[in-house]
């Protein structure tokens, strides 16, 4: 009797708690293998003590970081390095805002054909297409010999400074922008826009209380994603700035590779990631706004 009442029981069911932390569970264990513990042993790294020779010190101290947070050059070094993410944000959004727009409302093959031209540049390395801007911003490239042609005796240089960095990293953002911006523009109806002008509203303030605000979303998003890949971007700098434009992801490497300062560019790694946390708190409460 014991024994068929064992074998007719029913299965153990997980309760909603259960189930949802054994659904987590892989993902968890993955971003605590893949993600925490590098970041816990960077900021390990970044108390250790650094020698000359480059080796790290078995004692653990805070000069790293109080030398670090009261250097100037450091401080200067975060200022401009939010600073100019900043501004290629903006940017990439006002290039990229109005080919998201268009795109939203065409339809059809051409549709196709735009989505297309928009991913094709995802597909390309940056490293290509940073030497591609080389070719274009160079003293002897497409923009210095069409100004020549126009009679102007020389051109403004383009290449090796901050307007290089911006420019390039405009361009290389700007598909990013443009699906995130079309991601949040679900919310857009055309009934709307129709209704405002119908009201008597111009176009312009059709645009600016009815247009932009329901695509707020996709700009706050948009918005983040290129800050995080604007700050974190190390290639684009590196050959467009040729060595003359600091910013925090070029000075990780130089400290890292050049110096073999490894506590500094560890210290320097965490206030990337605190600038993100910042980041990502910002735009939640944003999103909460606009929401």
């Amino acid at each position: 009797m014991t024994s068929l009442t064992l074998c007719h029981a029913e299965p153990r069911r997980l309760g909603p708690l259960g189930t949802a932390s054994a659904l987590l569970l892989p993902i968890a264990v993955v971003n605590a293998i893949g993600f925490l513990w590098p970041v816990v042993n960077l900021l390990k790294m970044s108390f250790r003590e650094a020698q000359a020779s480059g080796a790290l010190g078995a004692g653990y101290n805070l000069d790293t970081w109080t030398n670090a947070l009261t250097d100037s050059f450091t401080l200067e070094l975060i200022t401009n390095s939010v600073g100019v993410s900043l501004l290629i944000t903006v940017l990439t959004l006002i290039a990229s805002y109005p080919i998201a727009l268009y795109l939203h409302r065409s339809t059809g093959t051409w549709r196709t054909v735009l989505m297309v031209l928009v991913v094709a540049p995802l597909l390309t390395s940056a490293v290509v297409r940073t030497y591609g801007w080389i070719a274009i911003l160079s003293d002897r490239g497409l923009v210095a010999n069409a100004l020549m042609a126009l009679g102007m005796a020389e051109p403004p240089r383009l290449m090796f400074n901050l307007t290089g960095v911006v420019i390039g990293l405009t361009e290389i953002l700007m598909p990013y922008m443009i699906l995130a911006l079309l991601s949040g523009f679900g919310r857009l109806d055309p009934r709307l826009e129709e209704a405002a002008l119908t009201l008597g509203a111009s176009p312009l303030k059709t645009f600016w209380r009815v247009v932009l605000p329901l695509t707020a979303p996709g700009m706050a998003l948009g918005g983040l994603l290129c800050f995080v890949l604007a700050i974190s971007s190390f290639v684009t700098p590196k050959l467009l700035g040729g060595g003359r434009v600091f910013l925090l992801a070029t000075e990780i490497y130089d400290q890292a590779i050049v110096t073999l300062n490894w506590p500094l560019a560890a210290a320097l790694s965490m206030i990337v990631l605190v600038v993100f946390g910042i980041s990502l708190t910002l735009y939640a409460r944003a999103l909460r706004r606009i929401a």
